[in-house]
Parts: structure tokens; sequence; C-alpha cells
């Protein structure tokens, strides 16, 4: 390892649908995080690792600050407030906007409570005018001080090379946390049960709302020439009525569900996948310590 080599934890925050996880994805060139239309999304707090010459970069992606409904809500809430103090480099990313709502000034107040050098990142500029993101950064300057200022589009990986070496500048040296290779520590089956979460939320469209959550009950490789992934997966649902529109006529959502699923699986998997999917009905799951930890909502993670 280089003797100048930098290593660091960096946060993305933000309000829901702000599009945390798609430019993480973009950094680190690989889908990870799961990304919908549909805000809180993202329900755990996912790690990412960016690795290259000059040094790795760990990202940690959060729940969007929101204001809370359930024990699901607050448990996402305190996750991504918690991260705050626990990273080198905060990145904050907004809308390319002036107008600055209660979110955003809820998330500013607890931004100023930290000493953790905080870079601002204008998202989606790819929807508005050049000249116009001069004074969206303006609006913003009035309100605090920013390390850095990078204006980036995610979706199309706009200006993302300067966000890197904005990162780079400020991480402490040091050894690297992971080997160049790793690119997050979440393990399969829990990738495999959010890409499975995605299909469901875009496939559902608004006929469900965010009640849903999945598990993956079993999940074996065939041993052979040709390498096989079987997988059992649980779509869990708060209602009855829910149930019935998750599996469709005749089984038809469920399919169009595990057929959008299955190629993302399997790209990720570098296998085919025999993926196999139910619904069962947890009523009001979301307000159940137990049921957000059998779910892999661990109350206690967020304490």
């Amino acid at each position: 390892m280089k003797h100048n080599f930098k290593s660091g934890f960096v946060t993305l925050i933000g309000r829901p649908n702000v599009g945390k996880s798609t430019l993480m994805n973009h950094l680190i060139g690989q889908k990870i995080a799961i990304t919908s239309h549909r805000p809180q999304t993202t329900r755990n707090r996912i790690q990412t690792v960016y690795t290259s010459e000059e040094g790795q970069i760990v990202f940690v992606d959060t729940p969007g600050i929101h204001k809370a409904k359930n024990k699901l809500g607050n448990y996402m809430v305190r996750i991504a407030e918690r991260t705050l103090t626990e990273v080198d480099v905060v990145l904050w990313l907004v809308e390319p906007t002036t107008f600055i709502g209660a979110g955003e000034k809820h998330i500013l107040e607890q931004l100023k409570k930290v000493k953790t050098p905080v870079i601002l990142v204008i998202n989606k500029t790819d929807k508005v005018k050049k000249e116009e993101v001069l004074t969206f950064i303006d609006a913003y300057r009035k309100e605090m001080e920013f390390s850095e200022i990078v204006p980036v589009s995610a979706l199309k990986g706009d200006n993302t090379d300067v966000l890197i070496s904005c990162i780079m500048k400020y991480l402490p040296y040091g050894e690297p946390f992971y080997d160049e290779d790793t690119v997050t520590d979440q393990p399969e089956r829990q990738i495999v049960a959010e890409l499975v979460r995605e299909k469901a939320l875009r496939c559902l469209e608004e006929e469900i709302p965010h009640g849903i959550a999945v598990v993956i009950e079993s999940m074996k490789f065939r041993k052979g020439q040709s390498a096989i992934a079987d997988i059992e997966a649980t779509i869990i649902c708060e209602r009855e009525s829910h149930k019935g529109i998750i599996i469709g006529k005749k089984g038809a959502m469920l399919k169009r569900i595990g057929s959008q699923a299955r190629p993302e699986i399997e790209e990720m998997l570098e296998c085919k996948a025999n993926l196999q999917l139910w619904v069962k009905v947890r009523k009001d799951w979301r307000d159940s310590d137990l049921y957000m930890k059998n779910f892999g909502y661990n109350p206690k993670d967020s304490e």
C-alpha cells in the first residue's frame, strides 16, 4: 500500500427519493442499493466500497430522513441521524431548487450540530438549465457553510468524478478497511431480498402502501456443471386485501415480479436462479418489534 493512501467512511443523507441509492450505485459501478420513484425505499444502513489508487471510500447509504409514522419509520430515521457522527464525511443530497422546505430545514438543524465535514450535493442537474445551478448553490450557501458544494447528475454520472476528488480531500490517511475486490458488506441473501422488494414496489405502483417486506426462506446452490441457485422468497404484506393484489389474477402479478427480479439476481449471483415467490400476511408488522427483527430491521441497531 502507498504511504499516502486514504481511507474513510462517508454517509449519504437527504430526504427520501432524492437519489442517494442511485448515486451510490453509480459511484461504485455496481447495483447494490435498490431504487424506486417511491420514498423510503432504503430501510437499512448499507455499506458499499469504492477503491482506487488514491484511496478507499466506504459509502454508508442510509434511509431518508423523514417524519416517522410507525416503529419502522422511527428505526429508519434513527439509523440515518446516528450515522452523522460516525463518519469522516457527510454527503447531503438535495433537489435542484431554491426552495428550502421543512424537510431540508430539519436536516440542516442536524448538520449544524456535527463537526463532520459536510459536502452539499445538488443532484438531478440533468433536469434543469446549467445557468440555474448557481442560484441553487447561493440559496443553500445562505443557510450553512459547507466544506464543498458539488452539482451532479447521479442518473447520468455527470460530475461524479469531481465529487470523488472532493471526498478524498477530507479523508484521513490510513490502511484500507476492505480488500480491493470488495464492493459491499451486504450478504447475498439480503441483496436478493432487496431486489425482489424493488421489483414489487415498481410492479405494484400505487396499489400497495410501503407495508411490504421480503424474506429469503431458502437459498441453496445446486452442485454440478451448471450452477443454479434455488431461492424461496416470501413477500410480507399487512392486509389480506393486499395479498390478493400482490398475487394478481391467476398469479399474474407475482409472476411479473419474479420475472423482473430474476435477471438482476442472476447477474449478481453469476448463475441461473430458480426463484419461487410466496405471499404472507402479517398485520401491522411495521409496528411490531418482533416482526421487524424477523424481517431484518432490528430496533436495537438504531439505538
